[in-house]
């Protein structure tokens, strides 16, 4: 196995790859060109971006420049807050193809939940799905109650579940939820944004394997089942994240690793949260 190879089956029948390529923060189009280029080389499949991102436009020109065919990729993109609700998700997911040149996209994801457009955006994905405009529907940063008010109208429900993961914030009761549900998680910020390679523990693992703090979180993250989106413009790191796949880590280090959750948040909460929805 290796991370071109690498593949989980989603709940709609369709594949996924677990390791993919995270383009938060890449904006000018060389470093785009160049960062895409070095990832697509070293076996990345996956790319994925975001309405919020605003590089949509950059992303597809890149594939575009670079000659990277359609069909050996899987392309995700995220609709974010300002955009949601029936007929605006609609409208802003024809313009976000058109910004990445393409036809359709392998996965589209709610960005985060909110409460006045909450059912229309997901009626909005499932037609977009029915008009063939994406293949696979998910959200992002939706916790166990969101999933779960979703399920008393939606006619399908996600398929992926993007949430912030990584040994400080290990979200186990969320994994069990979606891994029970056939929702695959799938984790941004999966490296904790550099807050977790000092680690000593996973300094001390590491060494063990001859490898870096960071390809043992990855590693982490793989035998865990979770799909992870590692992301860097440097292409030695773009590199190494993608060679996780010569050694295996003991079930004793994957406890040890996931004993160093502290619930520690990278990111911002989303505004649908237990406290403002409970009266549904």
């Amino acid at each position: 196995m290796d991370i071109q190879s690498n593949m989980l089956k989603l709940a709609d029948g369709n594949k996924i790859p677990q390791e993919g390529f995270g383009l938060y923060k890449v904006t000018d189009q060389v470093t785009m060109n160049n960062s895409i280029q070095a990832a697509y080389q070293n076996g990345y499949r996956l790319f994925d971006t975001a309405q919020l991102y605003r590089n949509e436009k950059e992303v597809g020109q890149a594939f575009k420049d670079l000659s990277i065919s359609r069909e050996n990729i899987f392309v995700t993109t995220k609709v974010s807050e300002a955009n949601q609700g029936y007929q605006s998700t609609i409208d802003s997911v024809k313009e976000s193809l058109k910004k990445l040149q393409m036809d359709y996209v392998d996965l589209l994801l709610v960005h985060w939940p909110i409460q006045r457009a909450f059912f229309d955006t997901w009626r909005a994905f499932e037609d977009l799905k029915k008009d063939g405009l994406t293949k696979s529907i998910g959200v992002s940063n939706f916790q166990i109650i969101h999933l779960q008010y979703l399920a008393t109208q939606a006619n399908e429900m996600p398929v992926v579940n993007q949430i912030e993961l990584h040994p400080r914030l290990t979200q186990k009761p969320m994994l069990k939820y979606d891994q029970e549900h056939q929702i695959i998680t799938q984790a941004w910020s999966p490296l904790g944004r550099g807050a977790v390679l000092d680690i000593p523990e996973l300094k001390s693992i590491a060494k063990r394997y001859n490898k870096s703090t960071a390809q043992v979180i990855l590693r982490w993250h793989l035998q865990n089942g979770v799909s992870f989106i590692p992301k860097s413009v440097h292409p030695e790191r773009i590199k190494q994240n993608a060679d996780i796949y010569d050694f295996e880590l003991s079930t004793d280090e994957m406890n040890q690793i996931d004993a160093l959750n502290q619930y520690l948040r990278t990111g911002r909460e989303p505004e649908l949260t237990y406290e403002n929805n409970h009266q549904y």
